[in-house]
């Protein structure tokens, strides 16, 4: 075997359990903040009618769940049963993005055919805002320990809490549209591009693309793979 190439076996149990605390962590982290936006953005979208928001607000309702399943799976002590739990917890994650999606679309459609007008929110806005800046450090920080440990789930989840950031991004622009120059269409349309991201996330989950467990095999040292996993975790497509 050539000096540029390793075996690697995975993190062995001392860094397997430290990074599974982590994951532990950052879960009750994401539980707590999305338990807070999804009111706040449920009742503000409720009141100023707007589709976008209320989408927003039920993504981080669907995002609690989609952390409460990986909190399920990475309760058990056993790293076999986390293992074993993974499939249904990808599953749980799927059926979340889709199901956001569905209602989505439909409320957007409802709203571009004259069904409503959404008005300006200030409390959407901020909590809009608040997201766009905070999210992509809890999901980098999730994806880069459920990569190491080479937990599809966790990496899943992470994902969810990156759509997060997408999706504050969309809906802060179509508020602030909205506030700003009375474009009300903006806000179905800011709907309808967060369907469409958790579509794709959804299906993406369902396939339980991400790196799957770690496995013993030749690979190079210098960095990760195609998927961006580290060495030594495989892909699923």
């Amino acid at each position: 075997m050539s000096a540029e190439m390793s075996i690697s076996l995975g993190p062995g149990p001392a860094r397997r359990d430290a990074l599974t605390r982590r994951i532990r962590l950052l879960v009750a982290v994401t539980i707590a903040y999305n338990v807070i936006e999804a009111i706040v953005a449920v009742t503000a979208g409720t009141t100023a009618s707007s589709t976008a928001l209320i989408g927003f607000g039920l993504d981080s309702a669907i995002e609690v769940s989609s952390a409460a399943a990986v909190a399920w799976q990475f309760s058990a002590r056993e790293h076999t049963v986390r293992e074993a739990r993974e499939k249904t917890t990808l599953r749980i994650i799927a059926v979340s993005f889709l199901a956001l999606a569905a209602y989505v679309a439909v409320d957007a459609a409802r709203a571009l055919a004259g069904t409503g007008e959404a008005e300006r929110s200030i409390p959407g806005i901020v909590i809009a805002a608040l997201s766009l800046a905070a999210m992509p450090f809890l999901s980098a920080a999730q994806r880069k320990a459920g990569r190491e440990l080479g937990s599809a789930s966790a990496v899943a989840d992470s994902k969810q809490t990156l759509l997060c950031t997408y999706l504050s991004a969309v809906l802060l622009i179509g508020l602030v549209l909205n506030a700003t120059l009375g474009w009300s269409w903006a806000d179905p349309v800011a709907a309808l591009v967060i369907a469409a991201v958790a579509v794709k996330e959804g299906r993406d989950a369902w396939q339980g693309k991400g790196c799957c467990a770690p496995t013993a095999a030749a690979v190079p040292s210098a960095g990760p793979d195609a998927c961006g996993c580290r060495a030594g975790c495989g892909c699923r497509d």
